[in-house]
This record gives structure tokens, C-alpha cells and sequence, in this order.
């Protein structure tokens, strides 16, 4: 912007002719604005009138050609000077068109100049100088409000005749508000215009159609196009016919279709190499003397080759395995990765802020298909196919407040680090006024569940900008729910965040077995037997389909092939094979025992491995410790499990889970060691001798009465104490309340294949 200056230390914006100052044109009191018509024999009417009574004075009156505020007057083709309320940016535009804008509001249309600073590209000139502004071919409708004076724009032989030094003084009028012209220039394409003399070429509002003429002759207005796209996505193959081309790529030769590759990014190495320095032909009889550079002796230093470090194939097995590990493509998500490239696509190439919902359960690729997109964006600006465009990611797990996403934002925005309140006014600001030239934004806020406050005031604020005029700001909001924004935010909210919602459903045993294979393609040996992953990929998909579950499956069973790889091998070294010589035992031991084959078979990954790597990741702490209860814990939880299960309550008795497990245990056909043992302890304990050759419970049947198993007393004790369950007082008697500290599921899952409780015929 004309006003903008950057500096070593920090950027600032100088301001521009502010409304308070004594040489301000349009001076201190706030007027309203008036149309000025071809035919001002009438009196025109005033901005407080209804839309109706202006259109019908315009029709009446003529064309508008200018307007009017107290003694100020702009017309059409005038060069003013804007500047944004709220904000220090000053822009200068040409009046193209007096028109109304969407609010009503009496606006102009604006052909804009550009700094040399606005221009981002690469690729931009630095031949500029102080006050240089370029004409572009920029269009924007701005509020008659924002005016702030006129500009006025010269050539450079122009400004140094009136200005010698090369400024304007500070103390005059026309302080702030004169700039030079040299050369046009297409921001989007960054081109170039040839100089010209800028009273030669501009004079009024009549030259206006020549000067947008000759921009769009000398500067390119599109980027480079994209390769065609194919004509059906189901055909094999398909017909290539260049002309200009040779070889495989004839006219005439059917080839099949390639991914588009990006190729590795390198280091740039400087084409015209230094020339050695010669000494030049002395003019004196001195002595030149040429210093040498100074030599150092190299220190012995060990480069460690990536083959080093990868030597082993399990290495690199567990390296590709790796959730961290960035694959060269996302197999199976195509159908979703072009629908987001779409909607940023023509998002960031209309200008315009929209929201796109992303939602889908963990691990299905929401995040790593949205990075693979921007990423792909980015591709296509470096080739000069897209406009530029700024990327932040706000991830809901990596901030400890909410609010912190502002100063993120402003940050990206701005390069400027301020707290989150004072971000909050500067975006409010920067959203809510114009801005001609304003880059688009797109943010990446991942785990947004974690973003939502009590007031929802974080939620609104990012789904709201997108929908003003000038923020031109995509917002990507990626969640675990399909129904976030109805069940947990707002009316106000859910209705701001648009319809573009893309579901990314959990992946089937075809995709995940796809996804593990793509990752294992170069890992020398072959030690992933392939009925391994797709043992891997349909336990995942069963439940969850989640990708990282089936990578981090896979890697831990790749672990355990090679410990028992290196076991197998310390085990061949340590006990060596006894020489014998009978040819019968030679020919015995020609055939293969299984104990053998199992060896054989030690180091490569299979069913029965990753099953091994299933039940490790399965068995948390928690059930570890439940599967190692004794059978008394056991059989308490069980029914209290049962109690919860029957009645609905979480909450029971201690006597109604004993007689729960009473109930429970008339209905036991299996002798059960353990219960039998457990009995004749409490039979001991009650001074009765058992029946010899069964169990009490065969009497207890006939009778109708059941003999408690001894050790529930100090079950229920023991239990308190590890935090299983909450008994009342921490005292097992009967009246004394209990529940289950942990979840119900815990305890099933960890008792679901128990042997013991199976004798008892318990199915949970």
C-alpha cells in the first residue's frame, strides 16, 4: 500500500491524510454525501433519502458523474486517495463508476494502483522508487465513506521537476498524497507493462477504456493453464495426439495414464560458476599482492550413509510403518481429496470466504488428505497456475486456550505477535473494512471440538468472517462428529457454517490392506507375509477402520518378528548342531519337525504374529491387572456386572451383588476347580464337611440353599483398594453400597475369554 513501510526490526504502516488534520479536503464535519448528475439544474438529492427516491431522481436527473460532500467534489476519472476506518492502510484508485452497493450505501467503483510492496511474487520488480505506484487491473466497489482526498499520480520526470530533492516537504499540502507511475502491472500474473510517461497515456476519464485496453495488451491477465483433464476416469487408457512430441508420447499412441509426479525439492545450484581471480596487469611499479584463502584442516568426521542406518529391512519396515512417516501419495482417498481441491480451488480463485465441515471418525485421513491438498495448491502457485494464498493450521490439542487461534491467525496474517485480545479487535478491523488487494487465507482447524468455549464465541467469530464481503477467508473445519455443529454449537453458528460438508467414511479391509501394502513397497526380504495384513486390515476394519490403528498393528508386529528373529539367531549360535554319523539319523532329521518350521518361520511377520501385536494393543493396564484378579475378584465383579446389567443401575448393595452371584451360581453345570476349592473353604470355615466326591453346591441344590465362597469379604476390600469399585465405608457388609469405579466394558472385555468364568457359564 502506498502508506506501508517495512524496516529491520518491524513493519508498521505509515498513516494517511487523517479526517482531524487542517489540510483534510473534506474537512472536519461529517456530511453526507450527494449525487452529482449531468444535468444539475435540479437539486440533488441528499444520502438521507430512501433508495427509491434516488433512483427515481437518477432517472430523472441523468447519469451520475460525480459526488458531493459539503464543498468537496469528486467526478469520474478523478485519482482519489482512500483510506479504511479503523486502519492505517491508504490505497489510490481511479473512479471508474458512482454506484450503490449491497448495503445501499452510496459506493464508487475503484480501477486501483498497487505499492511495490503489495506484491508478493517472487518474481516482482526492484527497480522501483519512493512513491512508485503501479496501475493495475483491479477492480473493487468501495463506500463513498472511505474517501480521504485526492491523489495526485505523475510521471517520474514530472515529480522531479516539482520536487528536486526526490520528496515531497513535510510541512505541504500535497504531502502524502503525490506518487509516481511508470508502468502497469497484473498483480495475479505479476507483468509488466513497458514505461510510459503517465501524462501522455492519462488525462481524464475519457482515456479510461484505453488504459484498461493497453494493461490487458501488455500484461498477461491468466496464469498457465492445466493439463487437460482425462475424458472418462473408468477408461484405461487414452489417446494422446501432440504434434510437437516425439517418441512414446507420438501422435497416435495410446499410453496409460500417470499421476501427475512433483519432483523432490533440491538445492538450487548457481549456473555461471565464480571465476578464479587472476591478478590484473599492474599500472605501477608497486607489487600486487592476491591473499589466498584461508585453509583449514578438516576434521575426521564419519558420514553415516542412509543404508547404514537402514541396514536392516525390519528398520525400514518400522520406519514406513510409522503414523509420522509422510506417505508419497494417499491411496484411497482420491474421490475426496479432488472434492476439497475443488472447493479451495475455486475459493481462492473467485476471492471469496467460505467454510468446508470436514468430519469423520479418527484415523480415516481427514487432516493428512487436507495438507496433501494445500500442498498440491502450493505446487500449482510455484508454477504460476494459481494466485498466492497464506496457510495456518490451528490444531485444537497444541494450544492450551481458545482464544489463542487469534493471535495464531494475526500472526499468519501479519507477522505480528500480540495476545489474543488485542488479535480479536485486529482481525474484527481487518474482516470488516476493504481491502483491494487482500490475499486469501486458508485455516486448517483441526480437532475442533477442542475450540469450542462456553460463550462459543471462538466458533462464531471463525465461521462468521468467511461470510464477509472483504475477508476473503477459507475456513477448514475438521472434526470427529458428523453432528458437532447441531448437537454442541449454536443455531447462530451451524447456520454460518454452510452447507460444503465432506464426510470421510472409515476404511474397509481392501483399503487398509491398500494403504499398509503402499507403505511396505521397497523394504527388502519380503517379511510381511500378505495373509498377515489382511488378517491386520479386517480385525481394524471391524471395528473402526481407523488407518493409524492398522499402521500401528503392523509396525509392533514387524518389533516382534525381529526379537524373534535375533532370539532365534542367538539360540542357532549357542547351541550348535551335534555331528553324528549314522545316514539313518541324517535321514531322520531330513524330515522337517513342526518345532522347526516354527523357527523357520521366526523373523518374518504372520497371522500369528500380528495376532500377538492385536492383543498387546487391545490389553491396557487396566485389564492386565483384571485378568490377573483372583478367582473371588472375579467372580464379585462378574456379578456385580450382572446386577448392573439386570436392574439398569449403576449403583447396588453388597448383599444384592452376593445374591446376584447366588443366582448366579444355581445355574452352574460345569465343575469348576477353582469354585469347589473356594467352597469347601467356606464349608471348613462353617465347621460342615464336604461331600465327598462333589461339590456342596449338589446339596445345596437339593436343599435349596447355596454356601457363600469364602474370600468375597476381602474381594470387595482388595478391590476398593486398587480403585476397581467404591464401596461405602470400605466395609463388605451387606446393607453398604457399591459400584464400579471403571467402565462395565472394561470388565467385560477382560473377562469375556476368561477360562474360569466360562466354567462357571457366565457369558458377558
Amino acid at each position: 500500500m502506498p502508506g506501508l513501510v517495512e524496516g529491520r526490526s518491524e513493519r508498521r504502516y505509515l498513516p494517511g491524510v487523517l479526517r482531524e488534520d487542517s489540510d483534510d479536503e473534506l474537512g472536519t464535519e461529517d456530511l453526507p454525501w450527494e449525487w452529482i448528475y449531468a444535468n444539475d439544474s435540479a437539486e440533488p438529492e441528499s444520502a438521507e433519502n430512501n433508495t427509491r427516491k434516488r433512483k427515481r431522481a437518477a432517472s430523472q436527473e441523468g447519469q451520475i458523474i460525480g459526488a458531493r460532500n459539503g464543498k468537496f467534489e469528486c467526478y469520474l476519472g478523478d485519482t482519489m486517495l482512500l483510506k479504511a476506518e479503523s486502519s492505517n492502510e491508504a490505497w489510490v484508485g481511479i473512479i471508474c463508476e458512482f454506484q450503490e452497493d449491497e448495503e445501499g450505501e452510496m459506493a464508487a467503483n475503484f480501477m486501483w494502483f498497487s505499492s511495490p510492496n503489495e506484491i508478493r511474487s517472487a518474481k516482482k520488480r526492484t527497480d522501483f522508487v519512493e512513491n512508485e505506484l503501479y496501475i493495475t487491473t483491479s477492480f473493487d466497489v468501495n463506500a463513498l465513506s472511505t474517501i480521504n482526498g485526492k491523489a495526485h499520480v505523475m510521471s517520474r520526470e514530472a515529480f522531479m521537476k516539482k520536487f528536486p530533492t526526490g520528496k515531497a516537504p513535510r510541512k505541504s499540502k500535497e504531502y502524502g498524497k503525490v506518487f509516481v507511475c511508470r508502468r502497469g502491472c497484473n498483480t495475479r500474473t505479476c507483468t509488466y507493462t513497458e514505461e510510459f510517461i503517465w501524462e501522455d497515456i492519462y488525462h481524464g476519464k475519457e482515456d479510461l477504456e484505453a488504459l484498461q485496453e493497453r494493461l490487458q495488451k501488455e500484461t498477461k491477465a491468466t496464469r498457465k493453464k492445466k493439463a487437460a483433464k482425462e475424458e472418462s476416469p473408468e477408461r484405461d487408457y487414452r489417446f494422446e495426439a501432440d504434434p510437437e512430441q516425439d517418441g512414446d508420447y507420438a501422435p497416435g499412441v495410446y499410453r496409460t495414464p500417470k499421476k501427475a509426479r512433483f519432483k523432490e525439492a533440491v538445492t538450487p545450484s548457481s549456473r555461471h560458476k565464480r571465476a578464479d581471480s587472476k591478478p590484473a596487469t599492474p599500472s605501477s611499479h608497486r607489487r600486487i599482492v592476491i591473499k589466498k584463502h584461508l585453509e583449514f584442516t578438516p576434521l575426521a568426521t564419519r558420514v553415516l550413509s542412509p543404508m547404514h542406518v537402514h541396514a536392516s529391512p525390519y528398520q525400514v519396515a518400522r520406519t514406513q510403518l510409522h503414523v509420522a512417516s509422510v506417505p508419497t501419495s494417499l491411496p484411497c482417498r482420491e474421490s475426496e481429496f479432488s472434492l476439497v481441491y475443488s472447493h479451495l480451488e475455486a475459493a481462492i480463485t473467485d476471492g471469496s470466504g467460505t467454510c468446508i465441515y470436514i468430519s469423520g471418525t479418527p484415523g480415516t485421513g481427514k487432516t493428512a488428505t487436507v495438507r496433501e491438498v494445500v500442498s498440491h495448491l502450493d505446487a500449482a502457485v510455484r508454477a504460476d497456475e494459481l494466485d498466492d494464498f497464506i496457510f495456518v493450521e490451528i490444531n485444537g490439542m497444541k494450544i492450551t486456550d481458545p482464544h489463542q487461534s487469534y493471535a495464531l491467525l494475526w500472526e499468519a496474517l501479519k507477522g505480528q505477535r500480540v495476545s489474543p485480545a488485542q488479535a480479536l479487535d485486529l482481525l474484527e478491523r481487518e474482516f470488516s473494512h476493504p481491502s483491494p488487494r487482500r490475499v486469501p487465507c486458508v485455516v486448517l482447524m483441526d480437532e475442533l471440538d477442542q475450540l469450542v468455549t462456553k460463550n462459543q464465541g471462538v466458533m462464531y467469530n471463525f465461521f462468521n468472517w468467511p461470510g464477509l464481503r472483504h475477508s476473503r477467508l477459507i475456513v477448514l473445519a475438521v472434526a470427529n462428529t458428523m453432528d458437532l455443529p447441531e448437537r454442541t454449537l449454536s443455531n447462530k453458528i451451524s447456520s454460518r457454517l454452510g452447507l460444503t460438508r465432506i464426510t470421510f467414511p472409515g476404511y474397509n479391509h481392501e483399503q487398509l490392506m491398500r494403504i499398509v501394502q503402499s507403505r511396505l513397497e521397497g523394504v527388502p526380504g519380503d517379511i510381511v507375509d500378505s495373509d498377515a495384513i489382511q488378517f491386520a486390515a479386517r480385525k481394524v476394519a471391524a471395528v473402526s477402520g481407523d488407518a493409524r490403528r492398522a499402521l500401528d498393528i503392523c509396525r509392533r508386529a514387524v518389533e516382534l518378528a525381529e526379537a524373534d528373529a535375533k532370539s532365534n539367531d542367538i539360540s542357532n549360535d549357542s547351541v550348535p548342531n551335534t555331528p553324528t554319523k549314522t545316514p539313518a539319523r541324517k535321514k531322520d532329521d531330513a524330515n522337517v519337525s513342526p518345532q522347526k518350521k516354527k523357527k523357520s518361520s521366526a523373523g518374518r511377520v504372520t497371522i500369528e504374529t500380528v495376532r500377538r501385536a492385536i492383543n498387546e494393543a487391545t490389553s491396557n493396564p487396566l485389564q492386565q491387572y483384571l485378568r490377573c484378579l483372583p478367582f473371588a475378584s472375579k467372580l464379585l465383579l462378574t456379578a456385580l456386572c450382572l446386577r448392573i446389567q439386570r436392574t439398569g443401575l449403576a449403583e447396588s448393595t453388597f448383599g444384592d451383588v452376593l445374591e446376584e452371584m447366588q443366582r448366579m451360581l444355581k445355574l452352574t453345570v460345569n465343575e469348576s476347580r477353582p469354585l469347589k476349592l473356594l467352597e469347601k473353604r467356606a464349608a471348613g470355615q462353617a465347621g460342615e464337611a464336604p461331600e465327598e466326591g462333589g461339590l456342596m453346591i449338589t446339596k445345596a441344590k437339593q436343599t435349596g440353599q447355596l454356601v457363600r465362597p469364602a474370600g468375597l469379604s476381602s474381594a470387595a476390600v482388595d478391590l476398593t483398594g486398587a480403585g476397581i469399585i467404591n464401596l461405602e465405608g470400605q466395609r463388605p457388609e451387606r446393607p453398604s453400597k457399591m459400584r464400579l469405579a471403571v467402565g462395565d466394558e472394561e470388565v467385560r472385555l477382560a473377562f469375556r475369554d476368561d477360562p474360569e468364568i466360562k466354567a462357571v457359564g457366565v457369558m458377558l
